[in-house]
């Protein structure tokens, strides 16, 4: 039978504070579909010597983020890998995004996740992520957004990354019950902000003058000349790794909304470089002083996105090159999975189910003979939901005490 997770309350009872290091390396998009042509996906493609070796002498499986069916996105992704649930406690994209660079949301703040995207002539979308322009060209555009200015409304830009900002709105009895003007599609002119609730009609009605003032500044850009925004949400207040799982922990990533999901559940996000190499030194650097490790690369979900999937190979060979420098370490559990499967073939987010790892000297190898889709389907964790990763953590790094007499 596969996990499943058990309610918080228990786990609390169970949980005992050890010395005990848990490393989870989250590979962002990292599961694929088979290309056409050889009918093997980008894991199954790359050449991942360290990682099939790895899988030998681990057990497997697959993690379901959110459900069967659900395509999910980034932040219920992490939070069900983190042992939240991804349903009652979804978080916008908006307050992640702010708070991964590190802006002091008031609690009456609404943030936004921005893109900036290209739209034609008629006013469709032609390009969601414009191009993906250059962080500085992205800062330039924020810096003349700054300049718009709306009635009873104050809007705070901060840039996050190439086509990637975030927008914080600050008003009057604002309400996060907005609709997201992304249409996920091109060919379609970007969607209205709509109320999802009655008191939200005000605020909708703000957000839209500010985005049509955006749209009439940024006109004579090219190829970003217009804004989509999405996952408007306040700051929640969901706990911490500290108070629920008895665990110090670190978070090493580059793009600042995984640092934002980090903070939002209490982890010290550390300073890193840009590159693969930086992060794994930084985890070297600072592992005698956490028990619980969170390491991110975004690399091959954007490759996935991009649909090139050569580069999502090459990404994914990239990783397989660290995993000796991790496991030196000598981790007492060490995880690698990914938050969502990202197919090149579909140039986004899909339902498939994620090939999960989980090494630890506690634990009985199932025979997986390397590390991809279908080995790990066959794998004794089976399909299960992400929610019960951080048990099966737990419990493999000895943090668990025995339940009932």
């Amino acid at each position: 039978m596969s996990p499943r997770p058990i309610p918080v309350a228990l786990l609390d009872e169970l949980i005992i504070e050890t010395p005990s290091k848990i490393l989870l390396f989250v590979v962002d998009g990292l599961g694929g579909l088979p290309d056409p042509a050889t009918g093997r996906t980008e894991l199954e493609t790359a050449n991942t010597p360290a990682l099939d070796r790895l899988a030998a002498r681990s057990i497997c499986g697959l993690s379901e983020p959110v459900g069967a069916g659900i395509a999910p996105g980034s932040g219920p992704g992490h939070l069900a890998l983190f042992g939240w649930d991804p349903v009652k406690d979804l978080v916008g994209r908006g307050a992640l995004s702010a708070l991964g660079v590190d802006f002091p949301l008031q609690p009456s703040d609404v943030a936004a996740r921005v893109n900036f995207a290209t739209v034609d002539d008629a006013g469709n979308v032609s390009d969601r992520r414009a191009g993906r322009i250059s962080t500085e060209t992205n800062r330039r555009l924020v810096e003349k957004l700054r300049r718009v200015r709306v009635p009873e409304l104050e809007v705070f830009l901060e840039t996050e990354s190439e086509h990637r900002a975030v927008a914080i709105f600050r008003g009057r009895d604002l309400s996060d019950q907005l609709g997201d003007t992304d249409p996920q599609q091109t060919g379609v002119p970007p969607h209205p902000v709509v109320a999802h609730a009655p008191e939200a009609k005000r605020s909708a009605e703000l957000v839209n003058g500010w985005i049509d003032a955006a749209r009439e500044v940024l006109a004579g850009e090219h190829p970003a000349n217009m804004v989509l925004l999405r996952g408007f949400a306040k700051h929640p207040d969901l706990g911490t790794f500290e108070s629920r799982y008895k665990l110090k922990a670190a978070a090493v990533a580059v793009y600042p909304m995984y640092r934002g999901l980090a903070r939002l559940v209490g982890m010290d996000v550390l300073s890193t470089g840009k590159t693969l190499a930086d992060e794994v030194a930084t985890v070297k650097e600072h592992w005698s002083d956490y028990t619980f490790f969170y390491l991110h690369l975004k690399a091959a979900d954007a490759a996935g996105e991009d649909g090139d999937f050569a580069r999502k190979v090459q990404v994914i060979e990239e990783v397989d090159a660290h995993v000796g420098t991790l496991l030196e370490l000598e981790p007492d559990c060490l995880v690698i999975t990914g938050d969502h499967s990202t197919p090149a073939r579909l140039k986004q987010h899909s339902w498939h189910p994620v090939p999960f790892l989980l090494h630890s000297p506690w634990e009985i190898p199932d025979g997986c003979d390397r590390f991809g889709e279908r080995a790990c389907a066959k794998g004794a964790l089976g399909t299960f939901p992400a929610q019960a990763a951080m048990q099966l953590m737990l419990a493999a790094s000895l943090k668990l005490t025995k339940y009932g007499a």
